[in-house]
């Protein structure tokens, strides 16, 4: 399994880039959000990985954080759904996004993506929003995990500031609505409810897990 690849962008294409790792070149297929998130040509890049195996065909996908990359494995158990459909859900709304509409069981929002219409969109949150919470979670978790390296023990090249693809910001928010998560399952919450409620918090503007626990906890109180 190609769990990472960084090296030097070669080129870009419409849907796709070429990485090249140390005279090796991979062409791993990316949302439009993560192409838009690259560096120039010539610069260093780096992307976790996911491999898609079938008889006549090897392709390599790829993703700015390892919680999206979670989020297209997941994607793809859903009946309907292949590689473009889970990149064009994730490029329309990202990782943050998918779980937020996952949460609030806004098909919609997930139907917004290109090619995924209104009956796909349903099945989508039918068949994942149990799932959500987990991963929601995970996310934070794993924000600064390492993936496994295709390379050997050389140092690999490291993206410039410019080309880093993780938004410190998206980490944070990310982070702070994990722990708000954890913190409401904790209390006795259902793992739906409160992801709810974080996803409607977050959707709010509040970013603070302090200030998500609170408005969780308002929206979760009896009436």
């Amino acid at each position: 399994m190609i769990g990472r690849v960084a090296g030097r962008l070669e080129y870009r294409a419409a849907d796709h880039v070429l990485i090249d790792v140390r005279g090796v070149g991979y062409v791993v297929f990316v949302s439009d959000r993560v192409m838009a998130g690259l560096p120039p040509v010539g610069e260093a890049v780096a992307l976790y990985t996911d491999l898609l195996v079938r008889d006549d065909l090897l392709q390599l996908f790829g993703f700015a954080t390892l919680a999206e990359k979670e989020w297209h494995r997941l994607l793809l158990s859903v009946q309907g759904v292949g590689a473009k459909a889970s990149l064009a859900i994730l490029g329309a709304l990202g990782a943050e996004g998918l779980g937020r509409a996952l949460a609030l069981g806004d098909a919609t929002a997930i139907a917004r993506a290109k090619g995924i219409g209104p009956k796909t969109a349903a099945r989508v949150v039918m068949e994942l929003k149990d799932k959500a919470p987990g991963l929601m979670a995970m996310a934070g978790r794993t924000a600064g995990a390492a993936p496994d390296v295709i390379e050997a023990p050389e140092p690999a090249p490291q993206p410039s500031r410019r080309g880093a693809v993780v938004d410190p910001g998206a980490r944070a928010a990310a982070q702070a609505q994990a722990d708000a998560l954890s913190a409401l399952v904790n209390l006795g919450y259902g793992p739906g409810d409160a992801a709810q409620a974080v996803a409607e918090a977050a959707g709010e503007g509040l970013a603070d897990a302090t200030a998500l626990i609170r408005a969780g906890l308002k929206r979760l109180a009896p009436r």
